[in-house]
């Protein structure tokens, strides 16, 4: 079975979806891996280092389209790649089914199979597969490294004979793996930490990690099924606003994750709150490309609204994109694995799977 990737539009995507790591796994499990000239070289992945390995490396993208079964990308491709993709071919990769369905349709009409990885269902069998937690561990450190850097203060706690600064005060707003991994990041670099999230299972984590779990008075557990926040209701919205507005008072710095699935982000801090805050703190937005969480977020760019600057990146991944890409094409060769039948050598779409059925765009 023949296995390819192409060029991402690398303005917006570095991140690659096959590792030479992983090009080693793919051969010797009897796949061939096809891949465009000067796949990797942005990361230090160069040509030589593939085809050592066995890759194929061609010129022309056409050309590897035509003749791979299954081609593996980070986002959708470009329409015009989209147009040479061929009957029964499979596309997997993270293809925001929401926004691109018109794309989407327009694939499963010409009978191509698509998976969408962000649809994985959190469960114990595909955490090996899960994109979103390893994309958004990374995500959750380098949001705090951000942020530090553009604070102006030190952050831990620093006793000299000229005086004691004090520890820098950080919140984080959602606490999933993003946040877990921001608290643990900004509790390491010796801030005092606060979290706070409508999933009440996250207390135990944050604490845990030596954080302090704000709770919303009579708070209810706002979590489905799969593993995500549900959205709030009016009351708790309002009790949750009437928490933020005194916690923000003291705080230095922010870190916001909170993503409602296929939906804008939730505004959570308002513009209100942010006026409250201390001139030189620092809010990052890692729900910019959704929205936003606070009222005065725009992607790609750092607002400053009465000395407190509000940073957001449509994909910070981009910042470490080689540590994403390792773990990216882990998660996908572990799904790939999983859709191969290997006594028939063929690709099996068992909908009795669960994996398969959740994340099989229909």
């Amino acid at each position: 079975m023949k296995i390819a990737s192409l060029q991402e539009n690398k303005n917006i995507e570095k991140r690659v979806a096959i590792t030479p790591e992983i090009t080693k796994k793919y051969i010797s499990n009897g796949f061939e891996v096809s891949i465009p000239k000067n796949y990797g070289h942005h990361l230090g992945f160069n040509d030589d280092e593939y085809k050592n390995l066995g890759a194929k490396i061609f010129e022309d993208e056409k050309e590897i389209i035509e003749n791979a079964d299954l081609i593996l990308q980070l986002g959708l491709p470009s329409d015009e790649k989209l147009s040479h993709f061929k009957e029964n071919q499979i596309l997997v990769g993270v293809l925001n089914p929401f926004n691109n369905k018109d794309k989407i349709n327009n694939l499963i009409k010409k009978n191509i199979k698509n998976f969408s990885l962000e649809l994985l269902p959190r469960i114990t069998r595909a955490q090996s597969m899960d994109i979103l937690s390893s994309q958004a561990n990374l995500a959750g450190y380098k949001a705090v490294v951000e942020s530090f850097a553009n604070f102006e203060k030190a952050i831990p706690m620093m006793m000299t004979a000229a005086g004691t600064i004090p520890a820098a005060k950080v919140l984080v707003v959602g606490a999933g793996v993003a946040g877990l991994q921001a608290v643990a990041t900004a509790k390491r670099m010796g801030a005092i930490v606060f979290a706070t999230d409508v999933r009440m299972a996250s207390k135990e984590q944050v604490e845990s990690l030596g954080g302090k779990f704000l709770t919303v008075e009579g708070s209810e557990n706002l979590e489905t099924e799969g593993g995500y926040a549900k959205e709030t209701s009016d009351d708790f919205k309002i009790k949750q606003e009437v928490l933020l507005s005194e916690t923000l008072k003291k705080i230095d710095i922010v870190i916001c994750t909170a993503l409602v699935p296929g939906k804008k982000a939730p505004i959570i801090i308002k513009d209100n709150m942010i006026n409250n805050m201390q001139s030189g703190s620092v809010i990052y937005d890692l729900a910019a490309v959704q929205g936003g969480n606070t009222a005065f977020t725009k992607a790609d760019e750092t607002v400053d609204v009465n000395g407190v600057k509000i940073m957001g990146e449509s994909n910070i991944l981009n910042r470490l994109p080689t540590s994403a890409s390792n773990l990216y094409s882990k998660n996908l060769y572990n799904f790939i694995l999983n859709l191969y039948d290997k006594e028939n050598k063929k690709f099996n779409i068992n909908l009795e799977d669960e994996i398969i059925e959740k994340t099989l765009v229909k």
